[in-house]
This record gives structure tokens, sequence and C-alpha cells, in this order.
């Protein structure tokens, strides 16, 4: 192969996927659980079907809506300050540019260039783009890593109803003593799932990712299940 010509070496990585991914495997699993949850509490209380399900319902509706807000709150946070941040730095790059070039120059240095180096590296990248290589290298503020309010609100409140809509759709086609064991087994399977989805898709082993959201599932629907059976003697 001639120098003009020079082989291309491909790679896929997977932390572009950061961003959508956090909040899709952190909405349908919270939807999951808490819906879950809400329906395996209800029918361990022993009250009839359709308020296990208006129960479920008004759960998966509250909690997507909640979702969608509270994701949007918390990113808008991070996007405003990272705004901030950079309407700063733009600032000090207009007045001191020497000393930013310095302080570029010595985060180069202390990754391991020689300072000859690091000075010809940080002024090559400020004569580009200035603002740019110190949002990137000083900041840690990178087009991957920067906040998208809607895209995780819409993604939060989405992937929350998929995740509620399906041990709710067990809780209403089951009726009696079996709804409790249908939901619960229901959820675990789709959990099971989630985990091991949401691990392949970002780069994790398997067992790991499949696990973790197994447990925590778990957890949460035998002390919703515990507190419904208490309080439904109590009141019966």
């Amino acid at each position: 192969m001639s120098p003009d010509s020079p082989s291309i070496h491909p790679e896929a990585h997977l932390v572009h996927r950061i961003g959508w991914l956090r909040a899709a495997v952190l909405g349908a699993n919270d939807g999951i659980v808490s819906v879950a949850s809400i329906l395996v509490g209800v029918a361990a209380s022993g009250v009839d079907h359709q308020a296990v399900v208006i129960s479920g319902l008004a759960g998966l509706v509250a909690g997507a809506m909640s979702m969608a807000a509270g994701e949007y709150v918390s990113v808008s946070s991070q996007s405003d300050t990272e705004r901030a941040d950079l309407a700063r730095e733009k600032a000090e790059l207009e007045i001191h540019w020497d000393d930013e070039l310095e302080e570029l120059a010595t985060i180069y240095e202390r990754r391991g260039l020689d300072p000859q180096t690091a000075h010809a590296v940080a002024r090559q990248l400020m004569e580009k783009d200035a603002l740019g290589a110190h949002a990137r290298d000083e900041l840690g503020i990178t087009e991957v890593s920067s906040a998208n309010p809607i895209q995780a609100a819409l993604t939060s409140a989405a992937t929350f109803t998929v995740g509620a809509a399906l041990p709710l759709l067990a809780a209403w086609l089951v009726t009696g003593t079996a709804t409790l064991w249908v939901v619960t087994g229901v959820t675990l399977v789709v959990l099971a799932i989630l985990g091991a989805l949401g691990a392949r898709t970002g780069g994790a082993p398997l067992l790991r990712g499949t696990l973790r959201v197994l447990v925590w599932g778990a957890l949460a629907m035998a002390f919703t299940a515990a507190v419904g059976a208490l309080f439904g003697t109590v009141v019966g």
C-alpha cells in the first residue's frame, strides 16, 4: 500500500451512547420497578382487581411525568453550568491569553509531554480553536458529555412508560391472588432482559448488569409487598 493511501483502522467506541443510554436505562428500570412495586403492594393488601390496575395506571402517568420533569430540570442545570463555565473561559481567553496558554501547556505536561512539546501543542490548538481546547482539556466539556435536557426528558419519559406498561399489562390480564405472583415473575424476567440489554449496549459484562437490576427490583417489590400485606391486614 502506498504512503498516499494510508490504511484506515476503524474503531467502534460506545462512549457516544452515554447521554441517551443513561436516561433510557434509568427510565425503563424506574418504570418497571416503580409500577410493579405499586401493583404488588396494592395487590398484597387484598383490594379488588380494578383498584390494583387503577393504582398501576396512576403510577405510570405520574412516574412518566415526574421522570420527564426531573431529567429536564437536572440536565438543564448541568447545561446552564456548562454554558456559564464556557462564557467565563471565553472572557479569560480574551483578557489573559498568555496565562491560558501556560495553563493548557501545564495540563499537557502533567499528562506526560515534555515542556517544549506541551507548549507547541497548546499553541497550535489554541490558534485553531482556543475555547474548544480549553473546554475539552481544562473543563472536561465535550460534544459527547454536553447536556441535552430535551433528549434526556423525552427519553426518560418514553422508556419509563414502556417499562411500566409491561407489569401493568400483566396485572390487567390476570385476576385474583395470581396477580401478585404473575406481576412479580413478569417484572423479574423483564428486568433481567433490560439489565442484559443495557450491559450489552454499554459494553459492560452481561451477568453484572443483569444481577444489578434484578437484585434491586426484587428488593423493591419485596418491601412494598410486605407493606401492602401489613396495612391490608390492619385496615381489614
